[in-house]
Formats: C-alpha cells, structure tokens, sequence
C-alpha cells in the first residue's frame, strides 16, 4: 500500500509516495535513478549495496524505505561535494583499490561509517571493520592502504 515516506537523501529532502516495505536499495536504484548502490547478493553479507545511515553504514539490500522515514540517508553519491571528490573516493583512486569498480561503492560507504565513528583507524581495525565487505578481485591491500591515505588526510 503506497504511503508518504520523506527522508534526507544526500543532503537534499526526499518525499516518496511508495510502498514502505520495499527495499530502500530498490528504492535508490530504480525510482531515485542513483546507480552507485549495487545490488551483490541480496542478503546483506557483500556490502556492494552500503549506504550511510544516520552516520552507521547500512545495508540498504535488507532495510526498507519505511525505516529511513525522517533519518539521514548518504550514498556513494553524495560523497562528492561542489564537483570535488571525498578524501576516500581520491585514495580510492590513487592507491588503485578498485580493480572491477563494483564493490568499491560499497567499499567506500563502510569505510566512511568506520571513519565518522573513528576518525583514525590502526591497520587492524581497518581490516576488521572491512573483512565484511567482500572484493573477488583481491585488492583488500590496496582498499585497507586507501583508507589509511584517507584517515590521514581528512
């Protein structure tokens, strides 16, 4: 049953007359149009589909856009401010941590959430808050490097 569900989407307010139980990544992707939020494996273990939450790094493959009525959503998207890349999406970039790109979304999204919570990470919390993201290329070194590069500079 379409209801009213108004949120903050990348800094900008959303009112979306849709069904609140569907999943807020289906929601980004087909009616938002913001395609950065990949859909991996539908059950939330990848990460391909992270977005931010109310500064948490979410799964947006198993929330619906019912439960983000009123918070604070950021994707991939909304990253980049006034045409200039975020400290994460540049390290990202210069540290080569983005073999096939798909991943890397999602990479970046709960990288950022570990960032917001702390701002400077050692290697090994890197790697632990990073272990769930999963990358078939094999760049997890290059990824755990970018976000040290990142800490550093933001």
């Amino acid at each position: 049953m379409p209801e009213l569900i108004e949120f903050k989407l990348n800094d900008k307010a959303v009112k979306l007359n849709t069904d609140g139980e569907r999943m807020l990544l289906w929601v980004l992707r087909t009616d938002l149009g913001l395609l950065g939020t990949k859909y991996g494996c539908g059950e939330g273990f990848c990460g391909s589909c992270t977005v931010i939450i109310n500064n948490k790094a979410e799964r947006s493959c198993g929330i619906t856009v019912g439960s983000v009525r009123g918070k604070d959503v950021i994707t991939i998207e909304g990253l980049m401010k006034n045409g200039k890349l975020h400290p994460l999406q540049k390290a990202f970039a210069e540290h080569d941590a983005l073999q096939c790109g798909y991943c890397t979304p999602g990479m970046i999204m709960n990288a950022y959430g570990l960032l917001i919570r702390n701002p400077n990470p050692s290697y090994d919390e890197i790697i632990n808050e990073m272990e769930n993201n999963l990358c078939r290329c094999s760049a997890h070194k290059r990824i755990v490097d970018a976000v040290q590069t990142a800490s550093a500079k933001m």
